[in-house]
Protein backbone atom coordinates (compact mmCIF):
# COMPACT_ATOMS: atom_id res chain seq x y z
CA UNK A 1 0.00 0.00 0.00
CA UNK A 2 0.72 3.63 -0.60
CA UNK A 3 4.95 3.81 -1.15
CA UNK A 4 6.42 0.11 -0.47
CA UNK A 5 8.91 1.95 1.79
CA UNK A 6 7.49 5.27 3.06
CA UNK A 7 7.87 4.03 6.55
CA UNK A 8 11.13 3.98 5.71
CA UNK A 9 11.76 7.22 4.02
CA UNK A 10 9.74 9.30 6.73
CA UNK A 11 8.90 9.70 10.10
CA UNK A 12 5.58 10.77 11.65
CA UNK A 13 4.41 14.57 11.65
CA UNK A 14 2.38 16.12 14.38
CA UNK A 15 -0.75 17.92 13.16
CA UNK A 16 -0.10 21.56 12.33
CA UNK A 17 -1.28 24.09 14.97
CA UNK A 18 -1.76 27.80 15.31
CA UNK A 19 0.41 29.61 17.44
CA UNK A 20 -0.77 29.38 20.93
CA UNK A 21 -0.78 33.54 21.38
CA UNK A 22 -2.35 33.59 17.99
CA UNK A 23 -5.53 31.13 18.67
CA UNK A 24 -5.81 32.60 22.24
CA UNK A 25 -7.33 35.74 21.08
CA UNK A 26 -10.17 34.09 18.76
CA UNK A 27 -12.47 31.14 19.23
CA UNK A 28 -11.21 29.86 15.80
CA UNK A 29 -10.41 26.02 15.34
CA UNK A 30 -7.03 25.71 16.47
CA UNK A 31 -5.45 22.93 13.63
CA UNK A 32 -4.18 24.87 10.73
CA UNK A 33 -4.18 22.28 7.20
CA UNK A 34 -1.95 19.99 6.24
CA UNK A 35 0.34 21.09 3.30
CA UNK A 36 -0.58 18.86 0.74
CA UNK A 37 3.05 17.13 -0.05
CA UNK A 38 3.81 16.75 3.68
CA UNK A 39 0.19 15.06 3.99
CA UNK A 40 1.18 12.72 0.98
CA UNK A 41 4.42 11.99 2.74
CA UNK A 42 2.59 11.03 5.67
CA UNK A 43 -0.22 8.77 3.29
CA UNK A 44 2.96 6.92 2.17
CA UNK A 45 4.22 5.51 5.52
CA UNK A 46 1.00 3.04 5.21
CA UNK A 47 2.63 0.05 4.87
CA UNK A 48 1.71 -3.06 3.10
CA UNK A 49 1.24 -5.15 6.31
CA UNK A 50 -1.04 -7.64 5.30
CA UNK A 51 -3.71 -7.52 7.72
CA UNK A 52 -4.49 -4.07 8.24
CA UNK A 53 -5.32 -3.93 12.03
CA UNK A 54 -6.57 -0.43 11.60
CA UNK A 55 -9.94 -2.11 10.40
CA UNK A 56 -10.57 -3.84 14.20
CA UNK A 57 -9.53 -0.23 15.59
CA UNK A 58 -12.42 1.37 13.71
CA UNK A 59 -15.80 0.43 14.41
CA UNK A 60 -17.12 1.89 11.17
CA UNK A 61 -14.43 -0.57 9.10
CA UNK A 62 -13.08 2.56 7.60
CA UNK A 63 -11.19 1.62 4.34
CA UNK A 64 -7.78 3.18 5.90
CA UNK A 65 -4.80 1.73 3.52
CA UNK A 66 -7.34 2.43 0.48
CA UNK A 67 -7.13 6.18 1.31
CA UNK A 68 -3.81 6.26 2.33
CA UNK A 69 -2.48 4.62 -1.34
CA UNK A 70 -4.80 6.94 -3.02
CA UNK A 71 -4.12 9.93 -1.17
CA UNK A 72 0.09 9.20 -1.65
CA UNK A 73 -1.28 8.95 -5.73
CA UNK A 74 -2.69 12.47 -6.21
CA UNK A 75 -6.35 10.33 -6.61
CA UNK A 76 -8.67 12.67 -4.93
CA UNK A 77 -11.53 11.63 -5.89
CA UNK A 78 -11.22 7.81 -5.49
CA UNK A 79 -10.46 8.83 -2.31
CA UNK A 80 -13.39 10.37 -0.83
CA UNK A 81 -15.59 7.41 -2.50
CA UNK A 82 -13.49 5.56 -0.39
CA UNK A 83 -13.93 7.32 2.73
CA UNK A 84 -17.95 7.96 2.36
CA UNK A 85 -18.58 4.44 1.84
CA UNK A 86 -17.93 3.42 5.41
CA UNK A 87 -18.28 7.06 7.07
CA UNK A 88 -20.95 9.94 6.68
CA UNK A 89 -19.30 12.32 8.87
CA UNK A 90 -15.82 11.67 8.32
CA UNK A 91 -15.30 15.66 8.92
CA UNK A 92 -16.54 15.01 12.42
CA UNK A 93 -14.12 12.13 13.32
CA UNK A 94 -11.06 13.36 11.58
CA UNK A 95 -11.80 16.74 13.76
CA UNK A 96 -12.86 15.02 16.98
CA UNK A 97 -11.61 11.62 17.29
CA UNK A 98 -9.16 9.96 19.17
CA UNK A 99 -8.14 7.58 16.26
CA UNK A 100 -8.18 4.09 18.07
CA UNK A 101 -7.19 3.18 14.51
CA UNK A 102 -3.92 4.56 14.81
CA UNK A 103 -3.51 2.54 17.83
CA UNK A 104 -4.26 -0.20 15.76
CA UNK A 105 -1.58 1.00 13.33
CA UNK A 106 0.49 -2.80 12.41
CA UNK A 107 3.88 0.40 11.49
CA UNK A 108 2.72 1.15 15.74
CA UNK A 109 4.29 -1.98 17.10
CA UNK A 110 7.75 -0.21 17.06
CA UNK A 111 7.51 2.87 15.43
CA UNK A 112 4.87 5.81 15.16
CA UNK A 113 1.90 5.19 13.30
CA UNK A 114 0.51 6.54 10.03
CA UNK A 115 -1.23 10.04 10.84
CA UNK A 116 -4.55 8.49 9.35
CA UNK A 117 -6.52 11.00 11.04
CA UNK A 118 -4.98 13.51 9.49
CA UNK A 119 -5.75 12.09 5.82
CA UNK A 120 -9.17 11.52 6.65
CA UNK A 121 -9.45 15.40 7.73
CA UNK A 122 -7.83 16.38 4.38
CA UNK A 123 -9.82 14.14 2.05
CA UNK A 124 -13.18 15.20 3.41
CA UNK A 125 -11.79 19.07 3.54
CA UNK A 126 -10.94 18.37 -0.01
CA UNK A 127 -14.00 16.94 -1.71
CA UNK A 128 -16.00 20.04 0.03
CA UNK A 129 -13.31 22.58 -1.37
CA UNK A 130 -13.91 20.62 -4.83
CA UNK A 131 -17.32 20.58 -4.76
CA UNK A 132 -17.52 16.89 -4.59
CA UNK A 133 -19.84 16.45 -1.63
CA UNK A 134 -23.26 16.74 -3.05
CA UNK A 135 -26.74 15.67 -1.94
CA UNK A 136 -27.83 12.08 -2.82
CA UNK A 137 -31.08 12.17 -2.36
CA UNK A 138 -33.55 8.50 -3.03
CA UNK A 139 -33.91 7.50 -6.46
CA UNK A 140 -37.19 6.03 -5.23
CA UNK A 141 -39.98 6.84 -2.31
CA UNK A 142 -40.70 3.99 0.42
CA UNK A 143 -43.77 5.62 1.82
CA UNK A 144 -42.48 5.02 4.87
CA UNK A 145 -41.93 7.97 7.87
CA UNK A 146 -38.34 7.20 10.16
CA UNK A 147 -38.68 9.53 13.30
CA UNK A 148 -35.30 10.15 14.96
CA UNK A 149 -35.34 11.72 18.44
CA UNK A 150 -31.89 13.36 19.24
CA UNK A 151 -29.39 15.23 16.25
CA UNK A 152 -25.81 13.99 17.70
CA UNK A 153 -23.90 11.84 15.54
CA UNK A 154 -25.56 8.72 16.15
CA UNK A 155 -28.91 10.40 15.10
CA UNK A 156 -27.66 12.19 11.94
CA UNK A 157 -25.55 9.12 10.75
CA UNK A 158 -28.70 6.80 11.23
CA UNK A 159 -31.15 9.72 9.42
CA UNK A 160 -29.00 10.10 6.25
CA UNK A 161 -29.23 6.38 5.32
CA UNK A 162 -32.86 5.94 5.83
CA UNK A 163 -33.28 8.69 3.56
CA UNK A 164 -31.31 7.33 0.98
CA UNK A 165 -32.86 4.41 1.23
CA UNK A 166 -35.79 6.03 0.56
CA UNK A 167 -37.62 6.71 3.57
CA UNK A 168 -39.40 10.06 5.03
CA UNK A 169 -37.02 11.28 7.95
CA UNK A 170 -37.66 13.82 10.63
CA UNK A 171 -35.36 14.44 13.77
CA UNK A 172 -36.30 15.53 16.64
CA UNK A 173 -34.04 17.94 18.66
CA UNK A 174 -35.14 19.73 21.86
CA UNK A 175 -32.25 21.96 21.69
CA UNK A 176 -32.46 25.71 18.94
CA UNK A 177 -30.46 23.92 16.96
CA UNK A 178 -29.39 21.00 15.02
CA UNK A 179 -26.04 18.67 16.41
CA UNK A 180 -26.59 17.75 19.75
CA UNK A 181 -23.52 17.79 21.67
CA UNK A 182 -21.57 18.73 18.79
CA UNK A 183 -23.08 21.87 18.37
CA UNK A 184 -23.18 22.81 21.79
CA UNK A 185 -20.82 20.32 23.91
CA UNK A 186 -17.46 20.85 21.56
CA UNK A 187 -16.21 24.49 21.57
CA UNK A 188 -15.80 26.21 18.46
CA UNK A 189 -11.93 26.28 19.06
CA UNK A 190 -11.88 22.63 18.19
CA UNK A 191 -14.27 22.18 15.56
CA UNK A 192 -16.06 25.18 13.90
CA UNK A 193 -20.16 25.01 13.51
CA UNK A 194 -19.25 25.83 9.76
CA UNK A 195 -18.15 22.00 10.22
CA UNK A 196 -20.88 20.73 10.98
CA UNK A 197 -23.71 22.91 9.27
CA UNK A 198 -22.44 22.52 5.89
CA UNK A 199 -23.34 18.77 6.60
CA UNK A 200 -26.79 19.67 7.21
CA UNK A 201 -27.22 21.89 4.06
CA UNK A 202 -26.57 18.49 2.16
CA UNK A 203 -28.92 16.76 4.47
CA UNK A 204 -31.33 19.18 4.27
CA UNK A 205 -31.10 19.04 0.40
CA UNK A 206 -31.45 15.20 0.17
CA UNK A 207 -34.97 15.51 2.13
CA UNK A 208 -33.84 14.61 5.89
CA UNK A 209 -36.91 16.94 7.87
CA UNK A 210 -35.20 18.97 11.31
CA UNK A 211 -37.26 20.13 13.87
CA UNK A 212 -35.51 21.89 16.64
CA UNK A 213 -37.13 23.23 20.48
CA UNK A 214 -39.31 19.83 19.85
CA UNK A 215 -38.69 18.13 23.38
CA UNK A 216 -40.15 14.44 22.73
CA UNK A 217 -41.64 12.57 25.69
CA UNK A 218 -41.80 15.94 27.65
CA UNK A 219 -43.27 18.84 25.37
CA UNK A 220 -44.53 16.26 22.65
CA UNK A 221 -45.85 13.42 23.69
CA UNK A 222 -44.43 10.10 22.13
CA UNK A 223 -47.81 8.34 21.70
CA UNK A 224 -48.61 10.99 18.65
CA UNK A 225 -45.07 10.50 17.31
CA UNK A 226 -45.55 6.51 17.32
CA UNK A 227 -48.59 6.89 15.83
CA UNK A 228 -47.75 9.12 13.19
CA UNK A 229 -44.04 7.41 11.97
CA UNK A 230 -43.53 3.80 11.01
CA UNK A 231 -40.93 3.57 13.27
CA UNK A 232 -38.92 5.64 15.67
CA UNK A 233 -35.45 5.43 16.50
CA UNK A 234 -33.87 7.04 20.04
CA UNK A 235 -30.37 8.66 19.85
CA UNK A 236 -30.43 11.04 23.22
CA UNK A 237 -27.26 9.96 23.88
CA UNK A 238 -25.87 9.75 27.51
CA UNK A 239 -26.24 13.23 28.85
CA UNK A 240 -26.75 12.66 32.75
CA UNK A 241 -23.59 14.32 34.42
CA UNK A 242 -21.61 12.89 36.84
CA UNK A 243 -21.88 14.09 40.25
CA UNK A 244 -18.99 14.71 43.36
CA UNK A 245 -20.78 14.30 46.49
CA UNK A 246 -18.25 16.34 48.90
CA UNK A 247 -19.09 19.17 51.56
CA UNK A 248 -19.70 22.51 49.67
CA UNK A 249 -21.17 20.80 46.15
CA UNK A 250 -23.72 23.29 46.82
CA UNK A 251 -22.18 26.69 46.67
CA UNK A 252 -22.26 29.30 44.57
CA UNK A 253 -19.06 28.68 41.82
CA UNK A 254 -19.32 25.06 41.44
CA UNK A 255 -20.90 24.06 38.05
CA UNK A 256 -21.39 20.80 35.83
CA UNK A 257 -19.08 21.08 32.64
CA UNK A 258 -21.77 21.33 30.40
CA UNK A 259 -23.30 24.24 31.84
CA UNK A 260 -20.32 26.30 31.52
CA UNK A 261 -19.31 24.73 27.85
CA UNK A 262 -22.74 25.22 25.90
CA UNK A 263 -23.30 29.45 26.73
CA UNK A 264 -20.23 29.85 25.63
CA UNK A 265 -21.19 27.99 21.92
CA UNK A 266 -24.07 29.66 21.59
CA UNK A 267 -22.26 33.05 22.36
CA UNK A 268 -20.18 31.78 19.69
CA UNK A 269 -23.13 31.56 17.26
CA UNK A 270 -24.07 34.98 17.87
CA UNK A 271 -26.89 34.34 20.72
CA UNK A 272 -27.13 36.75 23.35
CA UNK A 273 -27.21 34.59 26.65
CA UNK A 274 -29.12 35.85 29.79
CA UNK A 275 -26.88 37.05 32.34
CA UNK A 276 -28.06 34.16 34.93
CA UNK A 277 -27.08 31.51 32.55
CA UNK A 278 -23.26 32.77 31.80
CA UNK A 279 -20.70 31.33 33.73
CA UNK A 280 -17.38 33.23 32.86
CA UNK A 281 -14.08 32.39 33.57
CA UNK A 282 -13.11 35.95 33.66
CA UNK A 283 -10.09 36.94 36.15
CA UNK A 284 -10.92 33.59 38.19
CA UNK A 285 -8.97 31.02 40.06
CA UNK A 286 -10.41 27.79 38.00
CA UNK A 287 -10.22 23.80 39.38
CA UNK A 288 -11.42 21.60 36.58
CA UNK A 289 -12.46 18.04 38.30
CA UNK A 290 -12.01 15.52 35.44
CA UNK A 291 -9.01 14.91 33.39
CA UNK A 292 -10.57 13.43 29.72
CA UNK A 293 -11.77 15.52 27.10
CA UNK A 294 -14.36 17.34 28.45
CA UNK A 295 -12.14 18.60 30.92
CA UNK A 296 -9.41 20.05 28.38
CA UNK A 297 -12.46 21.62 26.38
CA UNK A 298 -13.03 23.30 29.80
CA UNK A 299 -9.38 24.13 30.11
CA UNK A 300 -9.42 25.94 26.13
CA UNK A 301 -12.31 27.62 27.16
CA UNK A 302 -11.05 29.36 30.57
CA UNK A 303 -7.95 30.35 28.91
CA UNK A 304 -9.93 32.10 26.20
CA UNK A 305 -11.84 33.99 28.69
CA UNK A 306 -8.87 34.97 30.85
CA UNK A 307 -8.90 33.17 33.82
CA UNK A 308 -6.53 33.84 36.57
CA UNK A 309 -5.09 29.90 36.67
CA UNK A 310 -6.27 27.14 35.78
CA UNK A 311 -5.87 23.19 37.18
CA UNK A 312 -7.01 20.40 35.49
CA UNK A 313 -7.54 17.41 38.22
CA UNK A 314 -7.28 13.75 37.52
CA UNK A 315 -7.90 11.16 40.71
CA UNK A 316 -6.03 8.13 38.50
CA UNK A 317 -2.45 8.47 38.60
CA UNK A 318 0.11 10.42 35.26
CA UNK A 319 0.19 7.29 32.21
CA UNK A 320 2.99 6.35 30.81
CA UNK A 321 4.77 8.20 27.98
CA UNK A 322 5.12 4.98 26.23
CA UNK A 323 3.07 1.87 26.08
CA UNK A 324 3.36 -0.19 29.43
CA UNK A 325 4.10 -3.70 29.22
CA UNK A 326 0.38 -4.60 30.39
CA UNK A 327 -0.58 -2.46 27.15
CA UNK A 328 0.65 -4.50 24.41
CA UNK A 329 -0.15 -3.67 20.57
CA UNK A 330 -2.72 -3.27 19.18
CA UNK A 331 -4.82 -2.39 22.65
CA UNK A 332 -6.09 0.98 22.82
CA UNK A 333 -2.42 2.79 24.18
CA UNK A 334 -2.99 3.83 27.58
CA UNK A 335 -0.21 6.82 27.13
CA UNK A 336 -0.04 10.10 28.42
CA UNK A 337 -1.81 12.91 26.11
CA UNK A 338 -2.06 16.76 25.41
CA UNK A 339 -4.61 17.91 23.74
CA UNK A 340 -4.10 21.51 22.29
CA UNK A 341 -5.52 22.66 25.31
CA UNK A 342 -2.78 21.53 27.58
CA UNK A 343 -0.14 23.19 25.31
CA UNK A 344 -2.15 26.60 25.97
CA UNK A 345 -1.27 26.47 29.90
CA UNK A 346 -2.53 25.20 33.17
CA UNK A 347 -1.61 22.73 35.20
CA UNK A 348 -2.47 19.29 35.19
CA UNK A 349 -2.55 17.18 38.66
CA UNK A 350 -2.70 13.37 39.10
CA UNK A 351 -3.84 11.45 41.57
CA UNK A 352 -5.40 13.56 43.43
CA UNK A 353 -8.79 13.61 45.37
CA UNK A 354 -11.20 16.00 46.08
CA UNK A 355 -12.48 16.41 49.61
CA UNK A 356 -14.42 20.17 50.18
CA UNK A 357 -15.63 22.87 48.94
CA UNK A 358 -14.41 25.85 51.20
CA UNK A 359 -17.09 28.77 51.65
CA UNK A 360 -15.95 32.15 51.58
CA UNK A 361 -18.46 33.38 54.41
CA UNK A 362 -21.33 34.24 51.71
CA UNK A 363 -21.85 30.78 50.44
CA UNK A 364 -19.47 30.99 47.37
CA UNK A 365 -16.98 28.73 46.44
CA UNK A 366 -13.07 30.18 47.52
CA UNK A 367 -11.08 27.06 47.37
CA UNK A 368 -10.83 23.40 46.98
CA UNK A 369 -9.48 21.00 49.99
CA UNK A 370 -7.52 17.87 48.02
CA UNK A 371 -5.20 15.31 48.86
CA UNK A 372 -2.90 12.89 47.23
CA UNK A 373 -3.61 9.44 46.40
CA UNK A 374 -1.66 6.33 45.57
CA UNK A 375 -3.08 3.19 44.28
CA UNK A 376 -2.55 -0.21 45.37
CA UNK A 377 -3.92 -3.80 44.15
CA UNK A 378 -5.45 -5.68 47.24
CA UNK A 379 -6.97 -9.36 45.87
CA UNK A 380 -6.35 -8.59 42.41
CA UNK A 381 -8.29 -4.78 42.71
CA UNK A 382 -7.29 -1.74 42.55
CA UNK A 383 -7.41 0.81 45.36
CA UNK A 384 -6.89 4.12 45.85
CA UNK A 385 -5.77 5.59 48.99
CA UNK A 386 -5.23 8.63 50.59
CA UNK A 387 -1.46 9.87 51.15
CA UNK A 388 -1.59 10.97 54.98
CA UNK A 389 -0.27 14.64 55.58
CA UNK A 390 -1.28 15.59 52.05
CA UNK A 391 -4.08 17.79 52.73
CA UNK A 392 -3.62 20.77 50.95
CA UNK A 393 -5.97 23.90 49.44
CA UNK A 394 -6.06 25.34 45.74
CA UNK A 395 -7.76 29.03 45.38
CA UNK A 396 -10.71 28.56 43.53
CA UNK A 397 -13.66 31.07 42.30
CA UNK A 398 -14.79 28.36 40.06
CA UNK A 399 -15.02 25.12 40.05
CA UNK A 400 -15.66 22.12 36.84
CA UNK A 401 -16.96 19.27 37.09
CA UNK A 402 -16.05 17.32 34.03
CA UNK A 403 -16.26 13.85 35.10
CA UNK A 404 -18.04 11.89 32.23
CA UNK A 405 -21.69 11.08 32.26
CA UNK A 406 -23.54 8.36 34.08
CA UNK A 407 -26.11 7.55 31.14
CA UNK A 408 -29.27 8.85 29.51
CA UNK A 409 -31.46 11.33 31.15
CA UNK A 410 -34.55 8.96 32.08
CA UNK A 411 -37.10 12.07 31.60
CA UNK A 412 -38.57 11.61 28.42
CA UNK A 413 -38.72 8.79 26.11
CA UNK A 414 -37.50 6.43 28.00
CA UNK A 415 -40.39 6.81 31.48
CA UNK A 416 -42.74 8.17 28.83
CA UNK A 417 -42.28 4.49 27.35
CA UNK A 418 -41.24 2.51 30.46
CA UNK A 419 -38.09 1.33 28.13
CA UNK A 420 -36.24 -1.52 30.09
CA UNK A 421 -32.65 -1.01 30.84
CA UNK A 422 -29.67 -2.56 31.50
CA UNK A 423 -28.25 -2.97 34.41
CA UNK A 424 -25.64 0.04 33.77
CA UNK A 425 -28.67 2.07 33.05
CA UNK A 426 -29.10 2.25 29.75
CA UNK A 427 -31.35 1.65 27.13
CA UNK A 428 -31.75 -1.91 26.73
CA UNK A 429 -32.06 -3.08 22.80
CA UNK A 430 -31.63 -6.29 20.99
CA UNK A 431 -29.74 -7.39 18.21
CA UNK A 432 -31.98 -5.42 15.56
CA UNK A 433 -31.54 -2.24 17.65
CA UNK A 434 -35.04 -2.80 19.18
CA UNK A 435 -35.94 -1.61 22.22
CA UNK A 436 -38.60 -3.07 24.88
CA UNK A 437 -41.42 -1.44 22.78
CA UNK A 438 -41.67 -2.84 19.16
CA UNK A 439 -40.74 -0.25 16.70
CA UNK A 440 -38.99 1.73 18.73
CA UNK A 441 -34.90 1.40 18.25
CA UNK A 442 -32.07 3.24 19.74
CA UNK A 443 -28.38 3.94 18.82
CA UNK A 444 -25.70 5.61 20.43
CA UNK A 445 -24.99 6.46 23.61
CA UNK A 446 -28.01 6.26 24.90
CA UNK A 447 -28.00 2.63 24.69
CA UNK A 448 -23.58 2.18 24.72
CA UNK A 449 -23.24 4.37 27.99
CA UNK A 450 -20.32 7.55 27.15
CA UNK A 451 -18.54 7.41 24.52
CA UNK A 452 -17.12 8.09 20.92
CA UNK A 453 -18.03 9.84 18.14
CA UNK A 454 -17.06 7.07 15.69
CA UNK A 455 -18.86 4.68 17.47
CA UNK A 456 -21.97 6.66 17.51
CA UNK A 457 -21.84 7.13 13.81
CA UNK A 458 -21.09 3.21 13.79
CA UNK A 459 -23.68 2.75 15.81
CA UNK A 460 -26.05 4.92 14.14
CA UNK A 461 -25.66 3.41 10.49
CA UNK A 462 -26.06 -0.15 12.25
CA UNK A 463 -29.50 0.96 13.49
CA UNK A 464 -30.35 2.43 9.91
CA UNK A 465 -29.98 -0.97 8.19
CA UNK A 466 -31.93 -2.78 10.99
CA UNK A 467 -34.81 -0.11 10.71
CA UNK A 468 -34.88 -0.28 7.01
CA UNK A 469 -35.47 -4.33 7.48
CA UNK A 470 -38.32 -3.63 9.89
CA UNK A 471 -40.07 -1.49 7.20
CA UNK A 472 -39.05 -3.41 4.07
CA UNK A 473 -38.39 -6.97 5.04
CA UNK A 474 -34.68 -6.73 3.89
CA UNK A 475 -31.83 -3.84 3.22
CA UNK A 476 -28.53 -3.11 1.18
CA UNK A 477 -27.66 -0.60 3.57
CA UNK A 478 -24.65 -1.22 5.11
CA UNK A 479 -24.21 -2.32 9.15
CA UNK A 480 -20.86 -1.68 10.29
CA UNK A 481 -21.50 -3.81 13.97
CA UNK A 482 -23.82 -6.36 14.72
Amino acid sequence: MAKITGFLEHDREKQPYRPVGDRLKDWRQVMDAWPVDTLQQQASRCMDCGIPFCHQGCPLGNLIPDWNDLVYRDRWRDAIDRLHATNNFPEFTGTLCPAPCEGSCVLGINDDPVTIKAVELTIIDHAFEQGWVVPLPPARETGKRVAIVGSGPAGLGAAQQLRRAGHAVTVFERADRIGGLLRYGIPEFKMEKRVLDRRLEQMLAEGVEFRVNANVGVDIDIADVRKEYDAVLLTGGATEPRDLDIPGRDLDGVHFAMDFLTPQNQICEGDSVPQDKLISAAGKHVVIIGGGDTGADCLGTSHRQHAASVHQLEIMPRPPETRASNNPWPLWPQIFRTASAHEEGGERLYSVSSKRFVDDGTGRVKALELAEVEMTVEDGRARLNEVRGSLRVLPCDLALLAMGFTGPERAGPIDALGLKLTDRGNVWRDKQWMTSERGVFTAGDMQRGQSLIVWAIAEGRSAAQSIDTFLMGDSDLPAPLD
